[in-house]
């Protein structure tokens, strides 16, 4: 099997098991795995605005709010390093996130017309990774 097919199988898992740590049913998550490699899971409702876990094989974790379709999400916490912490980490992180805590900040700033800056993603190294989520 290729490192595209590993990488999709492993996210795959991988979302999974943050979404069930997290509390998140399956038809709240999203994931690709095209020029990039993201994931998507809308978090639980709660009073005020919208907010949803998002995961890049750039980046990793962040805790954003929703926003309009044709604009970038506001960050409002970054987990940080590892690119794929175990999903009771994430889970804890997103605990911390809700109660108030600040989380880190975000790798970097982007400029409002920018895209979102990213680390390189390493593609081997992210399927070897995500591998052990793999069915």
């Amino acid at each position: 099997m290729d490192d595209a097919a590993l990488l999709a199988l492993g996210l795959a898992g991988y979302v999974r098991a943050v979404a069930e740590e997290v509390g998140v049913p399956p038809e709240g998550t999203e994931f690709e795995v095209a020029d990039t490699t993201t994931a998507y899971l809308a978090l639980p409702e709660r009073p005020g605005p919208d907010l949803m876990l998002l995961w890049s094989g750039g980046h990793g974790w962040s805790v954003a709010v929703e926003t309009r379709p044709s604009e970038p999400p506001v960050t409002v916490a970054h987990l940080g390093a590892p690119l794929v912490p175990p999903p009771e980490v994430v889970a804890r992180f997103v605990a911390d996130v809700l109660a108030g805590g600040p989380g880190r900040p975000e790798p970097s700033v982007p400029e409002p017309s920018a895209p979102e800056p990213s680390a390189p993603e390493d593609r081997r190294a992210l399927a070897r990774e995500l591998g052990g989520y793999a069915p």
